[in-house]
């Protein structure tokens, strides 16, 4: 694609008005867009929207950077009219889809698709989906009946271009929602893809939250004589969200969060956290408290975050616990209430989650649970983010039952009037029993239906309401002293290690605000012994320090503290800071404790004078050591001289073993040899000698071995006349000889196994 679009700082600018417009539509939306607006009840448009209906752009492309909650979907709708429709007030059959939009998220996609149906659903639009999933066989015969707008996610869409099924020749538009967010992910080669597939005269639209330069390159690329739309912020968006930092100690984010959610009682509410741990972790607990509560995370498969969505949509479920990336683009038009189980990285993300709520000019609440230790950096990120919040508490215990009691009387139950069925029921309990236990009865039976609220403990009152330059840093005159000697009534505990268990404050300062729940700035002196360590605490810090470390002291696996009464009298080793140093250990009284009198080595007075290395003369000759004559034959070993057996005196008759050849050294003239010597010696066969047993000679001598061939003999190559008994080694029989059942002849090696 030919580039001609100009850079971001080239295009065309028009900044957005800041308030809404008349309560009169204005006259350059389409009317069958008008119709469908004045059906769902819209008399004003947002900032955005209104910026894409002028006429001078309705043919451009548009690069639109509005913030998340501003009515983007409804506002590329209408800036699609002209190109869709023209003069016309209806779609007509098509075979190829007329416009793509791309999102990043199924639940994006989704969102977009109802958004388009009932905008365009009285102008006869026909929409398809493709998001990943869902089944590519029902969207491909989507696809093929022919679909004017087509919504689906990156991935997707390309499997859909690849395969055919998705016909990209007669698109007049593309648009690309939140078009950051998308690059972010990792999905540029899927969107050049889709872009490039579109005809060179196609329109394009990218909506995005922020600018980053991976927006410029592609915006460059593929899109012609830009026009930029930088909208600019609503001044009353937010006043339609009411933010609250609510400071809790970091044991109590549930419990503050289900008192939260039973004061507020609100229709639909969010819980967002940061894992999918998080996310299995609350849906568990709140669901054992009796909530009605879905989970939304990315280890769910579509059909169960579907499941889930519309759950929230019916009033099955009134609570969704999700991630921020599960979350993206979740629409629901009941949600109130928006809570933070944990604080946001970035100002983007705070402002897209609470942007799920206050839309349409609904009222919503925005509660971040902010632990005591993290206030600062709340603060921080409320002022980056430009949102003033209220700080306070949670709800407690008290206010909770409280709220019950009142939406109790104020039940629409106690002002309808009685039925003629229900005056019998009325008259027989007014009859049987008094009014009061009638009530108490009610009361009963109305909290039973209820989860019982949680006992909150007590964490900071820090209100950065209070600091004279509205949450930073203190002048120095207003700044309370960090010294470790500035405490009036400091409490001093004992903790159970020393210096022999390697104390040093280092370590045992940040495990004091870890596990004590202090501030650095509320621990005064350390002082560290051999076996004991005393530290001091702020009295603002005690109870706080007390309630941390439980009734047992116990800090960590095996630390623990105990209070001491007064100040501690030290025992250390050392002078106590701001005192005169200690002599050098030389220049004390007495000798160092644990060694002896030590006087020295004594002088060396009969070590002789070193004259020099002596001359090697050689090793003495040894006289007594025989001359070498050399190797004596093996024959004239005495020890190798033949004695007869234990259980002969000598050979047998007919038998000469002197007479035995030797082996020659070739395998082949080995076994004529051996042949040789067999007939020799008046052998059959080549078997041993045995009993005549009036059998052919093809069986060895011996009880049978019970098998017609191949069994094997008792008999091995160890028997003879020299042996006593067999050895008990067994030779395989020869292959190569006629028999099954002969032994292996001298000489032959057993045939290998195939």
């Amino acid at each position: 694609m030919t580039d001609m679009s100009p850079t971001p700082s080239e295009a065309t600018e028009a900044d957005a008005p800041t308030g809404k417009t008349d309560t009169a539509l204005p006259d350059t939306v389409h009317p069958s867009l008008a119709a469908a607006l004045a059906k769902k009840g819209y008399k004003t448009l947002t900032p955005v929207q209104s910026a894409v209906l002028d006429p001078k752009i309705s043919h451009s492309d548009l690069l639109v950077s509005a913030q998340t909650g501003s009515g983007k979907t409804v506002a590329f709708g209408l800036a699609l009219a002209p190109t869709l429709l023209g003069k016309e007030d209806e779609f007509a059959p098509t075979e190829s889809a007329l416009i793509v939009a791309i999102a990043p998220t199924r639940e994006l996609a989704l969102q977009v698709k109802r958004e388009m149906e009932w905008l365009y659903g009285q102008a006869g639009a026909i929409l398809a989906t493709c998001v990943g999933g869902m089944d590519m066989r029902t969207e491909r015969r989507a696809l093929e009946r022919g679909a004017h707008i087509v919504v689906g996610t990156p991935g997707r869409l390309c499997d859909h271009i690849k395969r055919g099924s998705l016909d990209m020749s007669g698109v007049k538009a593309v648009v690309l929602d939140e078009a950051d967010e998308m690059l972010k992910m990792g999905f540029r080669e899927e969107l050049e893809l889709i872009l490039n597939a579109a005809p060179e005269n196609h329109r394009s639209l990218m909506f995005s939250a922020t600018m980053p330069a991976s927006i410029t390159s592609l915006t460059k690329k593929y899109q012609k004589d830009a026009v930029r739309l930088k909208v600019v912020a609503d001044t009353k968006q937010h006043l339609d969200i009411e933010y609250r930092a609510l400071t809790i100690a970091p044991a109590d984010s549930e419990n503050a969060i289900s008192n939260l959610l039973q004061y507020h009682d609100a229709k639909n509410a969010i819980v967002f956290c940061d894992t999918r741990m998080a996310v299995n972790r609350m849906t568990s607990r709140f669901g054992n408290r009796g909530f009605s509560v879905v989970a939304l995370s990315g280890e769910l498969s579509q059909a169960e975050r579907s499941h889930a969505i519309q759950a929230m949509r019916d009033g099955r479920a009134k609570v969704c616990i999700a991630t921020d990336v599960a979350a993206r683009g979740l629409d629901l038009p009941d949600l109130e209430l928006v809570i933070h189980a944990s604080i946001p990285k970035n100002p983007e993300a705070l402002l897209h989650r609470s942007g799920r709520t206050g839309r349409a000019g609904r009222k919503g609440i925005s509660a971040l649970i902010v632990p005591y230790k993290a206030q600062r950096r709340t603060e921080r990120l409320l002022r980056d983010a430009k949102i003033t919040a209220n700080w306070g508490k949670p709800p407690s215990a008290e206010e909770v039952l409280a709220k019950d009691d009142e939406r109790m009387l104020a039940s629409l139950v106690l002002d309808t009037p009685v039925s003629d069925e229900e005056r019998a029921i009325v008259d027989t309990l007014l009859a049987e029993h008094s009014s009061e236990s009638i009530a108490m009865a009610f009361i009963r039976q109305y909290r039973a239906t209820r989860s019982a609220p949680e006992e909150l403990s007590a964490a900071n009152s820090y209100n950065p309401a209070d600091d004279k330059r509205g949450g930073e840093r203190r002048s120095r005159e207003h700044r309370e002293t960090r010294g470790r000697d500035d405490f009036e009534g400091g409490i001093w505990f004992c903790l159970n290690l020393g210096r022999k268990q390697k104390a040093e404050p280092r370590w045992i300062l940040p495990m004091l605000c870890k596990s004590g729940e202090l501030k650095k700035g509320e621990i005064g002196n350390i002082k560290i012994t051999d076996t004991q360590t005393f530290v001091e605490v702020a009295p603002k810090g005690v109870e706080r320090f007390v309630a941390a470390i439980g009734p047992e002291g116990k800090i960590e696996k095996a630390i623990t503290a105990t209070r001491i009464e007064g100040k501690p009298d030290f025992q250390a080793s050392r002078g106590q800071r701001g005192q005169e140093p200690r002599e050098p250990r030389a220049k004390r009284d007495g000798a160092p404790k644990g060694k002896s009198n030590y006087k020295g080595k004594s002088d060396y007075k009969d070590k002789s004078d070193y004259k020099g290395k002596s001359d090697y003369k050689g090793k003495a000759p040894r006289k007594d050591k025989p001359k070498y004559h050399g190797k004596s034959d093996y024959q004239d070993s005495p020890e190798n001289a033949r004695t007869p057996g234990p259980a002969h005196d000598g050979p047998k008759d007919g038998m000469n073993f002197d007479s035995k050849p030797k082996k020659p050294h070739k395998k082949k003239l080995a076994r004529a040899a051996a042949r040789a010597a067999g007939n020799a010696q008046g052998k059959t066969g080549g078997k041993p000698p045995s009993k005549s047993t009036g059998k052919s000679t093809g069986k060895p001598s011996g009880k049978p071995s019970g098998k017609t061939g191949g069994g094997r003999s008792n008999r091995g190559p160890n028997s003879g006349p020299n042996s006593e008994r067999p050895s008990g080694k067994r030779t395989p029989p020869n292959r190569n000889s006629g028999g099954t059942g002969k032994l292996m002849r001298k000489g032959r090696k057993p045939a290998k196994k195939r």
